[in-house]
């Protein structure tokens, strides 16, 4: 009898030893997993990060070459119509694509066009009131509401999305938007039109980030199906403001740029445009607005200095003084977001 109970007691403790076992490699389990799943998420913002810089750098370049090589030819200038020659391309890249079976999203339909159009009236606005703010207003001041754009992002990412900004951020915010007007003191022209103008870009580039950080999430498609979307509908929408403002018709009556090499720069530049609308979409997808802003506000560190090698453009001392403090703003910025990681890791273990 004894015996027996002895016999019982020992196979409990076997079992509890097993249980004990087995809960404890499910958590090392679940550790594993969420170690591993943070180290893709991190690799994947990194990558999404530097293939969007690497992109939007070569397509201003690209578009430098085009302005350096044509517009001395030109009475006037072609920007709208450029990046309507540059949708046509994206959406030609990427019907090729889909028919050599390389990618695969639905048909058109009218039901998702409208669902995307807002994303591309934000884009349409932004270029609008772009260029409306550099004819009003000094590059320096411009680059000053650049910069309050980027917080204008940030509080819009928290607002719309949750997304709680790191304190560090908000410093590193500080530091490039202060070095902007620091560098901006000696070159200060303010007028109500361009305060208006610039505040217009300010908001409508916002919009365009966060409603594309909105779309990426809501609209059932694939990266590729949006960056169709995304360059039929700027077509669309641009194609009859190059009628109006007349670049359709200096296009026409300008014979001196009806050249082959012409044709395939622009070509270029749309087959770097269709690269460019993935790894934008990509970006916003993996980061988030925040990040993805203050990527393309570092991006002007590196045209910059690639624009002085390869264009002989001047850098004036404000402009490298604002490259120093971006530089340092993009570090701290860094800085926060890996703690940040860290401290998330932490608590996952827990």
């Amino acid at each position: 009898m004894s015996s027996s109970k002895g016999d019982d007691v020992e196979k409990g403790l076997k079992r509890i030893e097993l249980d004990t076992n087995s809960v404890e490699s499910k958590q090392k389990a679940t550790i594993s997993s969420n170690s591993v799943s943070g180290g893709k998420t991190a690799f994947a913002a990194t990558t999404s990060c530097a293939l969007y810089s690497f992109c939007s750098v070569s397509m201003v370049l690209v578009n430098k070459s085009l302005a350096s090589s044509y517009n001395s030819l030109i009475d006037g200038d072609l920007n709208i119509l450029l990046v309507v020659f540059q949708g046509i391309m994206a959406v030609i890249a990427v019907e090729f694509c889909k028919f050599m079976n390389w990618v695969e999203y639905p048909r058109f339909n009218y039901s998702t066009a409208r669902q995307w159009a807002p994303v591309n009236i934000f884009f349409c606005l932004m270029l609008f009131t772009g260029m409306e703010s550099l004819e009003h207003n000094t590059v320096p001041m411009v680059t000053v509401f650049k910069n309050i754009t980027n917080i204008v992002v940030s509080a819009g990412d928290f607002y719309f999305f949750g997304t709680k900004p790191e304190k560090l951020v908000m410093v590193a915010f500080g530091a490039m938007l202060g070095g902007a007007m620091l560098a901006a003191q000696n070159d200060v022209t303010i007028s109500p039109i361009g305060i208006f103008w610039m505040a217009a870009n300010c908001f409508s580039t916002a919009g365009y980030i966060l409603y594309m950080k909105f779309a990426t999430k809501t609209v059932k498609l694939s990266k590729f199906g949006m960056v169709f979307y995304n360059n039929l509908l700027c077509v669309f929408f641009l194609l009859p403001v190059t009628y109006g403002n007349g670049e359709l018709k200096l296009f026409m009556t300008t014979e001196a740029i009806h050249t082959s090499d012409y044709f395939f720069k622009n070509a270029f530049a749309g087959f770097v445009g269709f690269f460019l609308n993935f790894a934008s979409l990509n970006c916003v997808a993996n980061t988030g607005p925040t990040t993805y802003a203050l990527v393309g506000s570092m991006n002007k560190i590196p045209i910059a200095i690639l624009g002085y090698i390869l264009f002989d453009s001047v850098i004036t001392s404000q402009t490298w003084f604002y490259i120093s403090v971006s530089m340092c703003g993009g570090f701290l910025y860094s800085y926060a977001k890996i703690t940040s990681n860290r401290r998330s890791a932490k608590s996952s273990k827990r």
